[in-house]
Formats: structure tokens, sequence, C-alpha cells
């Protein structure tokens, strides 16, 4: 049963705000209001009465919250930042507590109900491979970005990225693991802040993806426009888009994680690792032994990069041509490799074919930078980022890659994987 419920109370709540600068301050929550669409499972039915067990209670869709914040004794919009940090958590502590799948559940008659519990049902993996095109929120210099991460806005389930400093381009390449409970409901929420040092952090945009749209045992590689409010659809301000890669892993996966690009070709090094490490409620029951086995594997191989060519360069001299050649670099061993320079040119052609040792294939990427080569100097042109996710799950594909930081240009790359499994003693 769904039904709308609209709430209107007068409570005074205090809360005891601690500060990083240990700073404690009574804050006052007054004037709560509510509406929202409560769901009702009655369950299990029985054959006494009332006819059911116990009821589960979940908010089903929150429309509408409000309240007042106030320091006792002054004015909270005094201290920069801590009103949106408090509202901020407040609010995601009512949604975490009452937002379907969270549920609480009320025992009518004697019984045992834990099945009714919330219960995990697989993990997410998310790679944070980068950002670009963030907002500058400093004066002086560029924004300090880091990301946070949840499916649950618990203090221990939300994730965070380190801090790149003066970057508006950031480049990451984390990885992080979440327990999902119900996958045809939950998202995956990334907000990206401009770390302020001990003042609040400032948001600089957020987003979020349904898993619902994931497929289990495929990645998924996807940008995602961040915008001001998760809660306002229309966001036509330019906040930037974060990068990630996806994969979501449901608990006892039938035969583990088949190859999603060639199910005909026997598992890679990495699917077996996935397919031991999430198969079965075990695993996902005990994040932190899997994020150790996680860490205990090493994807060693050579990884194989043709630069076939490049289409639609930005003209960078003044006879609107320019004299093109790209920089390969391995982001972790820093290995660098670059092909020739082709001469008055905006749509080069190479075909020249580059091979780098990879030792941990699962935590590197490549970085495609491409140069304008000048007598007295160089010129930059553009860049492209891409993890070796792919390429170890295929094994080789062609693929064209938009040029970053340019107004225009494509790379046309062939990508080979030739695997080395590597397992270090725990």
């Amino acid at each position: 049963m769904e039904l709308e419920m609209n709430w209107d109370g007068n409570p005074s709540i205090v809360l005891d705000i601690k500060t990083r600068l240990g700073v404690a301050l009574p804050v006052q929550v007054k004037n709560i209001g509510f509406t929202g669409v409560f769901r009702l499972i009655f369950k299990p039915l029985v054959g006494e009465f009332p006819c059911f067990g116990a009821v589960c209670c979940s908010l089903r869709e929150k429309k509408d919250l409000d309240f007042t914040l106030k320091v006792i004794g002054g004015d909270i919009s005094t201290i920069p930042g801590l009103y949106d940090a408090i509202e901020g958590t407040i609010r995601d502590a009512i949604e975490d507590t009452l937002m379907w799948p969270a549920r609480k559940v009320v025992p009518i008659l004697p019984g045992d109900y834990s099945d009714l519990e919330l219960k995990p049902v697989g993990i997410l993996e998310v790679k944070l491979v980068q950002a670009k095109e963030l907002t500058n929120k400093d004066i002086i210099g560029k924004s300090d970005p880091y990301a946070e991460l949840y499916v649950r806005p618990l203090r221990d389930r939300m994730k965070t990225s380190k801090t790149i400093n003066n970057d508006l381009n950031p480049i990451w390449n984390e990885h992080f693991e979440f327990i999902v409970e119900d996958a045809s409901t939950q998202h995956l929420v990334v907000k990206v802040y401009d770390n302020e040092g001990v003042q609040a952090s400032e948001l600089i945009g957020c987003a979020k993806i349904l898993l619902s749209e994931l497929q289990p045992g495929k990645v998924k590689d996807v940008w995602l426009k961040l915008v001001k409010d998760l809660e306002v659809c229309r966001d036509n301000k330019n906040r930037g888009q974060v990068h990630l890669e996806l994969l979501y892993c449901p608990s006892g996966m039938e035969n583990g994680i088949t190859n999603p690009f060639a199910p005909n070709v026997s598992l890679t090094s990495l699917e077996k690792f996935l397919k031991s490490g999430v198969n079965g409620t075990e695993a996902v029951g005990n994040e932190k032994a899997v994020m150790q086995k996680k860490r205990e594997v090493i994807i060693r191989g050579v990884f194989s990069v043709t630069v076939i060519s490049a289409e639609d360069l930005p003209a960078v001299d003044l006879m609107g041509k320019a004299d093109p050649y790209v920089v390969l670099t391995m982001k972790k061993s820093e290995t660098r490799n670059k092909t020739r320079v082709v001469n008055d040119s905006l749509n080069p052609v190479w075909n020249q074919t580059f091979d780098f040792v990879v030792e941990d294939g699962l935590h590197d990427m490549l970085i495609l930078e491409v140069w304008d080569h000048d007598t007295f100097g160089k010129d930059y042109m553009g860049r492209c980022i891409m993890t070796l996710t792919r390429v170890i799950l295929e094994g080789e594909y062609k693929e064209q890659f938009q040029l970053d930081e340019a107004k225009s240009g494509k790379l046309n790359l062939h990508l080979k994987w030739m695997p080395q499994p590597i397992y270090r003693d725990s």
C-alpha cells in the first residue's frame, strides 16, 4: 500500500555540532515540514487477526522537506558553509533512514521477521577515472577538487577520493566498492567538491546514475554531467563532467562473471578474480576481505597501442595548419613514447605502434597528449585519457577518441592486451 502523507510540526531539536577547529555549536532544528509517499508492506500473511505478522514502512518518494536551522544565541549564516553542511547532513540522514529500500520492520504478531530486513544483494565496483571542465570556485588559482561517492549516505559507506590541487581537469584513477541492497531502485551518487582546507568544502556539482541502468557483469563507461542539485531537473550551467567505470556484480551470479565482450573466449585473469571475489553472499558480506584480495592481485601484461591517425585537429599555426605529434604516457610507471611529427596537417596519419610492459593493469591508465611541433618550442593541442579495463576484458579493439581540452579533434587508436597474470603472495 502506498499513500501520500503531509506532516507539519514544531519540535525543538538541539544538535551538538563540532567544527574542524574544535569549536562546539548548539544548533536548533525547528519548523519541520514534510511531504512524501510512504510504502507499507504487510507480510507475512497469516491465518489469524490481523492477518499479517509485521508491517514494513518505507518512504517511496520524498516530495518536500523544510526546516529551520538556528545557532542558539547567534546567527548560523555568519559561519561560512556551516548551514549548507548541516542541512545536507540532515537530509542525507533522513533519506537513508526512511528512503526505499531502507525500511522499518514493525512486528505485529510474535515471530522471526529477519527475512524482511534489508540485506546485501551484490557489489558495485566503481572506478573514478577523471573529471573535466570543472567550475572554478577559487578567486586566486584553480579549485582543488575531490569527489565523494555513495550508494547510501552512511558515514562508513561513503567513499572520498584524494584531492587534486589547482586542477579543473583532475585525474583520480581510484577504485571503490559499494554494497547494494536493491539494484532496481538504488543509485550511485557522485559529488565533486573544492577543498577549502579548514573551511567547509564548496560543492562544485553532483550527479547520479541508477543501478538499474547497469547490465550485471558488464563494465559501463559513462560521463556524467554535474548539476547543482540532484532534486532539480533543469540546470543549464556547465559545471563540468565526471568520468566513471561501473561494474555491478550480483550475489551468486551463475557461473561467475563471463566475458561480456566475447562470451566464447576463456575467462581473463581479471574475470577469474572477480568471479572468486564476488560469487556468493559471503564475499558481499565481507567487504574488507574482498578489497584485500583485490589488492593482492596484479594483472600484468603487454599493452600495445597503435596510433593510427587524427582528424579535425585545431589549427594553431598562423597559416591555419599544425605540425602534430602524440606523446603516450603510462601514468603509474611514467613510461613515455612519442610519434613522429607530421608537418602541415590537421588530419595526420602515423600508423605507429608502441608496446608498454604493464605491472598493474587494473590500476594503470594511458594518457595521450597531442602537441604542435615548433622550431622554438611546442604548443599543447589536447589530450585523451583511458583506463585499461576494456582492453583487459576484450583483448583487442579499435576506437575513435574525442580530444579533451581542445575545440575539436579525434584520435583513432588500435589497442591490444597480452596478459601475463601474476599473483602476490599474501
